[in-house]
């Protein structure tokens, strides 16, 4: 599956003659802050980095940015290189970038007002024609309340030449303003400095990876493939042989744990190993996304020393350009279905996820933990307006020139492009679908992931035969439904922590439509339902106690 994945990118762009030099753009000004890089002749490779010329102008909200104007934000050189793996391919390049001073040291710099650092991306949204999908992804992790990379949207000239919309980005690294976590020098081999802190990927063997180890569970009993884990930080050239074996054990000891008999004790399982809370916000992430590398590629985790709490956590977030959509294969693009299926519904792919999710499901302490934090974030900093408050502000900027210019300089809109699942014919076409998407999978998640805590069956489905009203409601409930033949009626509430609240049973003598009307006491707050009729689910949804 994955050969012929490749391939048919490879045709695919072979098939899409775009160069960046056939295109050239009149760009005198922007809203954006503006980049502008010299290379001096040199070309730009992935590895090693080149020694180049930097600078950044940023005159401040409200202001025009000119590629003449004095670089105030940055002003210097810098070592480049392509990074990525599949955008490769891409004619509109992602670079790694790296400050440095005049002795060609590593230069802290806090760009944009951002935590000082020296490594940062400057990604290149080029298949994500909306421009905003990892943007919009790393700004919903951060409203998790965790940290995820900080993003600065731009436009860059390289060269004198117009190089489109990009977006600075914080590469994920080991740092107070990032993943604060102790760093680990090659000599601490003992004790508790020992113990952190370790950044771990799962990723493909290509990019920024490097050397690691493998599981020892498979993603599934019967796969052939495995899941390979890498060294972020400390890196594979630097970590000490003590540091790989005791970051190596620790993992399995979490494996062995969530694999055995007695993984949902609190303090013999799983729990015992990890911060569970990141790993629902990690799932739910995937999952309001439907990221489609979701789980098995570019998946970091961390570990912090012992004495500071020492658990794996997972994190931060990256790489969700093929999420929200726009990604035809395997789980492919419409708004149903889970991204946790990827091992079933692509199950030749040589990338799938990890055994730990499926397990991790089947304790109910887990599903408990992720009914609650998915209603707590759906009535808070993920309600449906607020996210597509925030997608029309950022298409509000972006239409203030740099779109139109990108495009014109990267003339991809109404032309598909790897591994698009919708094309539009205009920018806002883009922008309206990926609203209508996250609209359509915030209302396909509320529906389904009650059945994902509950252990909710799956059944025949005639959606629209029951619903319960009013809602919300204050202490009488209707059950309104039809059905096409005799028999009992079986409603079941679950409460925001996916507990049984209440369990109706009425009788239909024949087929036809009734009405059963109930007081109901209960709390305030959200309840799941489902109404069936033997396995035929007749209703399901979510009511508001007020």
């Amino acid at each position: 599956m994955r050969e012929k994945i490749l391939l048919s990118f490879i045709l695919v762009m072979a098939s899409v003659p775009i160069r960046a030099q056939d295109n050239a753009v009149n760009f005198t000004s922007s809203n954006l802050p503006v980049i502008v890089i010299q290379t001096q002749g040199q070309e730009i490779v992935d590895d090693p980095k080149i020694t180049a010329d930097l600078g950044i102008i940023d005159n401040g909200v409200g202001m025009q940015n000119k590629p003449t104007d004095a670089f105030n934000v940055y002003n210097g050189k810098m070592g480049i290189e392509i990074r990525g793996s599949s955008s490769q391919m891409f004619p509109k390049k992602q670079y790694g970038v790296e400050l440095h001073d005049a002795n060609g040291k590593d230069l802290e710099t806090a760009l944009f007002g951002f935590p000082k650092e020296e490594d940062w991306v400057f990604f290149a949204p080029y298949n994500d024609k909306t421009l905003m999908r990892d943007v919009l992804a790393y700004k919903l992790g951060r409203d998790q309340g965790r940290y995820a990379p900080r993003t600065k949207f731009c436009e860059l000239v390289m060269n004198d030449l117009y190089r489109g919309v990009y977006v600075v980005i914080e590469k994920v690294k080991r740092d107070k303003g990032r993943v604060n976590i102790n760093k680990l020098d090659p000599d601490e081999t003992s004790g508790d400095n020992l113990t952190g802190g370790y950044i771990i990927k799962i990723d493909k063997a290509t990019g920024d990876s490097g050397e690691g180890w493998i599981s020892s569970h498979k993603p599934r009993p019967t796969a052939w493939q495995n899941v390979n884990f890498q060294y972020e930080e400390p890196k594979y050239d630097a970590i000490a042989p003590e540091q790989k074996t005791y970051i190596q054990d620790y993992v399995k000891q979490f494996e062995d744990a969530l694999a055995g008999d007695s993984f949902k004790d609190a303090e013999k399982g799983y729990a015992k190993y990890i911060d569970v809370d990141s790993f629902v916000d990690f799932l739910l992430m995937q999952e309001m996304t439907k990221n489609v590398d979701g789980y098995r590629l570019s998946t970091f985790f961390y570990k912090q020393r012992d004495s500071d709490g020492g658990k794996l956590t997972m994190g931060p977030l990256w790489d969700f350009n093929l999420g929200f959509g726009n990604a035809d294969y395997c789980t492919k693009g419409e708004p149903e279905n889970f991204a946790l299926s990827f091992n079933t519904v692509c199950s030749d792919d040589y990338y799938q996820i990890p055994f730990w999710w499926g397990r991790l499901l089947e304790d109910p302490a887990f599903k408990q933990k992720l009914a609650s934090r998915w209603t707590n974030l759906r009535t808070t900093t993920w309600k449906e307006s607020v996210v597509l408050t925030y997608v029309d502000s950022v298409a509000t900027v972006l239409n203030a020139g740099a779109q139109q210019r990108n495009f014109e300089a990267w003339p991809v809109l109404g032309t598909y492009l790897w591994p698009n699942d919708y094309v539009g014919n205009t920018y806002q076409d883009e922008v309206n679908h990926l609203k209508d998407w996250i609209g359509k999978r915030m209302a396909w998640l509320d529906k389904n992931i009650p059945q994902l805590v509950t252990d909710v069956a799956p059944a025949v489905r005639a959606e629209g035969a029951a619903s319960l009203y009013p809602n919300p409601f204050s202490k009488m409930l209707t059950l309104d439904y039809a059905v096409q033949k005799p028999g009992e009626i079986n409603l079941k509430m679950y409460d925001a922590l996916g507990r049984l609240s209440h369990t109706v049973v009425v009788n239909a003598v024949q087929a036809g439509h009734y009405q059963y009307t109930w007081q109901v006491e209960a709390p305030q707050g959200f309840y799941y339902y489902t109404v069936r009729q033997g396995n035929l689910v007749l209703g399901q949804g979510k009511v508001a106690q007020q």
